[in-house]
C-alpha cells in the first residue's frame, strides 16, 4: 500500500478544503439540507473536435462506495481547524444516500449534455464534487483521445504504452480509459489485473545494449519468450536487425517493432524483406510519439498494429475534458417536496442552464442528428428517440455492474455502438464543429 493510500484510508479526502467550508456554512444557514440537483457537463468541446467520450465514471462509483470520513481524517480535520464540530458530526455519519443519473460509461457527449446528475441534499451532493470531476476530466480526456485514434487505425489494434509518461495511478486509469475507448491491450500489469485488459511487452532498447551484441540479445529473447515474440529493430541498423531476426526466429518470428525513423518507408522496406525471407506472416508494430493524426498518415503503410504511449495517456493536447459541476435546482426540502427552483450561473462564457434534465439522441434511420435536452423534459415527438441518461446510483445504492471488469467491458461496447450513431464527419480529424448540434427544450 502506497503511503498515500495509507495515509488517506478512504476517498473521502480526495476533495477541495471548499468543499468542506461550503458544507459548514450550509450547515450554520440550514440550506445544507436542501434537496439539490448538480449536474457534471462540459460548455465545449475541446477545440476542433467532432465529440467527447464519457469515461471514469466506473472509478467514480467504486470511489464512491469508499467515500467515508475516518476518525484519523476527521482527528486532522480537527487538528488543522478546517471545519467545525457541527460540520466534523455531518461528516461523521456521512453516506450518500442520494441518487445518480448519467450516461453510460462509453457514450459520445456533446458541448451541453449532462453527462452526469446528482440528487441529494446539498450538503450530501457538493462534497462529491471535486472527486466526481478529478475521475471524469482525466478519463474523458483520455478516452476521447483514444476514440479518435481508434477511428484513425481503421480497425487495426492499438495498445496503450503510456505508464511512464504520467503519474503511476493516472497510468492505471488511462489503460482503463483507452479499453473503454477500443485499445485492444496495455503494458500496464495493474490495469491488466483489476479491469481484465489484455496486457503485451517484450523488451527495450536497452535489454539489447546490455548484451554483447543483438544476436546475443535475440538469441536470449526468443530463447526466453518463443519464436512468436516481437524484436525490436531500430537499435542499431533496422535491415541488419532483420537479418539476424529471422536467421534466429526462422520465418516463424511473431513481430517486430519500429520505434524511430519515417514509419512509413520503414514499415515497407521491413515487409518486402519479411516477404523475401518467406516470414509473411511476421507481424510489424510501429511505436515512437504516435497520435491520432501519425496514425492516420499511416493507414496506407503495411502496419499490423500500433503502440501510443505520451500522446494517449495526456489527451493528445487536451490533457482534461474541461467538465464542469453546477447546481442547477433545488427545493426548500431535504426529501424534495414543494417546488423546484431552478438556478443557474450567468456570468459571461461561464453561463450554465438551469433545472432538472431529460437527454434524448435523435436520429434521422441509423444516424443521430440532434442531442436533445428538455428542461424538464423532453417534447413528445422526440419521444421515440435513445434516452441517454440511465441509473447509476438508487438512493445511495450503486449499480456494481458500471464497476469492475463488467463495467470496462460494457463502457467498450457502449462506445463502439455511440460511434457508430455517428455522421461520418464525426471522424473527421480536422477541426470543426461537434458532429451533432445540442438542442435545449425549455417547459
Amino acid at each position: 500500500m502506497s503511503d498515500l493510500a495509507a495515509e488517506l484510508g478512504s476517498s473521502a479526502l480526495l476533495t477541495d478544503m471548499y468543499e468542506l467550508t461550503m458544507l459548514q456554512a450550509g450547515l450554520h444557514s440550514g440550506v445544507a439540507h436542501r434537496r439539490s440537483i448538480f449536474e457534471a457537463f462540459g460548455r465545449r468541446l475541446p477545440s476542433g473536435r467532432r465529440y467527447g467520450v464519457v469515461a471514469g465514471t466506473g472509478r467514480f462509483l467504486s470511489h464512491l462506495a469508499d467515500f467515508r470520513f475516518t476518525d484519523t481524517q476527521l482527528r486532522w480535520l480537527k487538528e488543522e481547524s478546517i471545519v467545525d464540530d457541527d460540520t466534523l458530526d455531518y461528516l461523521r455519519d456521512y453516506r450518500f444516500t442520494g441518487t445518480i443519473r448519467g450516461y453510460a460509461e462509453g457514450e459520445v457527449y456533446f458541448p451541453g449534455s449532462p453527462i452526469l446528475t446528482v440528487e441529494g441534499t446539498f450538503g450530501d451532493a457538493v462534497v462529491l464534487e471535486t472527486l466526481i470531476l478529478s475521475i471524469l476530466n482525466h478519463d474523458t480526456a483520455v478516452a476521447s483521445a483514444a476514440s479518435r485514434m481508434t477511428n484513425a487505425a481503421g480497425g487495426r489494434p492499438l495498445a496503450e504504452m503510456g505508464s511512464r509518461r504520467t503519474h503511476e495511478i493516472s497510468a492505471v486509469a488511462a489503460a482503463r480509459a483507452t479499453a473503454v475507448a477500443g485499445f485492444s491491450a496495455t503494458s500496464n500489469l495493474a490495469a491488466g489485473l483489476a479491469y481484465g485488459i489484455p496486457t503485451l511487452g517484450t523488451s527495450a532498447h536497452s535489454f539489447t545494449l546490455i548484451h554483447d551484441s543483438e544476436r546475443d540479445a535475440f538469441t536470449a529473447q526468443v530463447g526466453s519468450l518463443g519464436r512468436d515474440t516481437t524484436l525490436l529493430l531500430d537499435t542499431f541498423d533496422v535491415d541488419a536487425a532483420l537479418e539476424i531476426a529471422i536467421d534466429i526466429a526462422g520465418t516463424e518470428l511473431g513481430g517486430v517493432r519500429l520505434d524511430s525513423g519515417d514509419l512509413a518507408i520503414q514499415a515497407t522496406e521491413v515487409r518486402a524483406k519479411l516477404d523475401e525471407l518467406g516470414a509473411t506472416d511476421t507481424k510489424i508494430t510501429v511505436t515512437s510519439d504516435l497520435d491520432e493524426y501519425a496514425i492516420a498518415s499511416l493507414a496506407a503503410a503495411p502496419v499490423d498494429s500500433y503502440g501510443v504511449g505520451t500522446r494517449v495517456v495526456t489527451g493528445s493536447g487536451s490533457p482534461t475534458a474541461n467538465l464542469v459541476y453546477k447546481l442547477v435546482a433545488h427545493t426548500d426540502a431535504p426529501d424534495g417536496s414543494g417546488d423546484w427552483t431552478s438556478v443557474a450561473k450567468k456570468a459571461n462564457g461561464k453561463s450554465s442552464r438551469g433545472g432538472r434534465k431529460e437527454a434524448v439522441r435523435a436520429f434521422d434511420g441509423d444516424i443521430a442528428t440532434e442531442e436533445a435536452i428538455g428542461i424538464p423534459r423532453i417534447p413528445a415527438d422526440l419521444a421515440d428517440g435513445r434516452e441517454l441518461l440511465v441509473d447509476l446510483v438508487v438512493e445511495g445504492a450503486v449499480d456494481d455492474s458500471f464497476t469492475g471488469r463488467e463495467g470496462v467491458r460494457r463502457a467498450r461496447e457502449r462506445h463502439a455502438a455511440s460511434v457508430a450513431e455517428l455522421p461520418r464527419t464525426a471522424r473527421r480529424l480536422q477541426d470543426g464543429e461537434p458532429a451533432i448540434p445540442t438542442v435545449y427544450y425549455e417547459g
